[in-house]
């Protein structure tokens, strides 16, 4: 019995210590580094790798477009990124975490290149903001995502 006793204490004193153990502390730089990575899955896997940065219950503000509600929804926009023709950048300009850790934002500029019915390229250019939330498995997902367009670009 003084066994079994010992080993439920040691189980115990185990999982609170584990509990407390801070995870690595989240900075302004942590949402600019997954801003550089979630980048990088929508160049390598399209609309797919776009999403997977996304939480299920996100919301896209989409210039001059109705609000779309869940990922889903904002799946259902997506597809020009899986044409390997199109390509769209993002560089982030500020973040910042809040100061509970568990919500963040980045904003920056966004460039997209196409090419119009005619075959030639087009540039847009713009501004974009992203709110970032922790997730209950540590992971951080958009959670809100607006963006709109500068001033008309000349094609390149």
């Amino acid at each position: 019995m003084k066994l079994l006793f010992a080993v439920v204490a040691v189980i115990l004193c185990g999982a609170i210590a584990g509990a407390q153990t801070p995870s690595a502390p989240v900075t302004p730089d942590t949402l600019k580094k997954l801003e550089a990575e979630f980048m990088q899955a929508a160049a390598a896997r399209g609309s797919q790798g776009y999403l997977s940065y996304y939480a299920e219950e996100s919301v896209e503000v989409p210039n001059g477009a109705d609000l779309l509600i869940g990922k889903d929804a904002i799946a259902k926009t997506m597809g020009f990124l899986d044409d390997k023709s199109n390509s769209l950048t993002w560089t982030p300009v500020g973040a910042d975490i809040s100061a509970s850790g568990d919500l963040g934002y980045t904003y920056g500029t966004f460039e997209f290149r196409s090419k119009d019915a005619s075959g030639n390229p087009t540039v847009t250019r713009g501004k974009y903001t992203s709110i970032w939330k922790r997730q209950k498995d540590g992971s951080w997902k958009v959670v809100l995502d607006m963006g709109n367009a500068g001033p008309k670009a000349n094609s390149n």
